[in-house]
């Protein structure tokens, strides 16, 4: 099997040994936020590309600057498959989610739950193509950070519970502009599904582990972050940012939570789940 790039400087590290005390715990921090880093390649090539381009890229280009992004997320997905910088399973993941998110999108800027005022040629209705790459991004970092990390979980909820509810998330998204919102309800059946059920992760060479419950709670924030920086670029606007950039509300947070627990349950359908050794 042909490691990815990233995996030979991985083992190289990892043989590394720091000694004990403080300069152990500062190495594994250090080589925490490494392998952080590089699981959100994709997302942070993308997100510095929207800024750069709100900043810098000319008004009287030729090729709109939505258009530019669509051609530069290919690109930049062609590199890292070229130069094994990802696997070719996690660019299936990116495909998958790229699809999910480009449905959604066409869904909800129909009515009118955001907008992308700028103009493209690559675009699908009202939404530039693009767009489904940010959602691609979402998926990239868990199928990477899966593998970086050599996840085991104990306790997972049987994987038809899990797709079950996936699934009921996903209708949600749609079906509350005609009926009730059942969010609450759903959150409610995540705790009940997860609350026991623990990621173990490996950093150094021991693994640890967190609430897998808290772990999507940790990503959701991020992404809120993210999203924070991409309306700012103007990648797309929320009502109420028409007149000039504000913060996105934090009720966006749970829209987050609940998209990070479809994003999972994707790679688990694609991913071994395995328990701890």
């Amino acid at each position: 099997m042909r490691h990815t790039r990233f995996e030979t400087v991985r083992l190289r590290l990892e043989r590394f040994d720091p000694g004990i005390g403080w300069r152990l715990w500062l190495y594994e921090f250090l080589l925490f936020g490494l392998k952080q880093a590089w699981a959100c390649l994709f997302g942070a090539l993308l997100l510095a590309l929207l800024l750069t381009t709100h900043l810098f890229y000319p008004d009287d280009a030729s090729l709109h600057r939505y258009d530019f992004l669509t051609l530069a997320a290919i690109a930049i997905q062609a590199g890292m498959l070229a130069f094994r910088l990802e696997t070719w399973r996690e660019a299936s993941v990116i495909l998958i989610f790229h699809v999910v998110g480009t449905v959604m999108e066409l869904f909800k800027t129909a009515a009118g739950s955001w907008v992308y005022p700028e103009a493209s040629v690559l675009h699908v209705g009202a939404v530039p193509l693009f767009s489904g790459f940010m959602y691609s991004a979402v998926g990239s970092y868990i199928a990477r950070v899966w593998r970086i990390f050599d996840f085991r979980f104990s306790h997972y909820p049987t994987p038809w519970t899990t797709l079950l509810l996936a699934a009921a998330i996903y209708v949600n998204f749609f079906a509350h502009h005609w009926t009730i919102d059942i969010r609450l309800g759903l959150f409610a059946a995540a705790a009940l599904l997860f609350w026991r059920t623990r990621v173990h992760f490996r950093n150094w060479r021991a693994h640890r582990w967190m609430p897998l419950l808290l772990g999507f709670g940790l990503v959701a924030l991020f992404i809120w972050f993210a999203e924070d920086i991409a309306t700012f670029a103007n990648a797309w606007s929320y009502p109420g940012q028409e007149d000039g950039w504000e913060m996105v509300s934090v009720a966006k947070f749970g829209s987050w939570y609940l998209l990070m627990i479809i994003s999972f349950v994707l790679v688990a359908a694609i991913q071994p789940v395995r328990e701890p050794d």
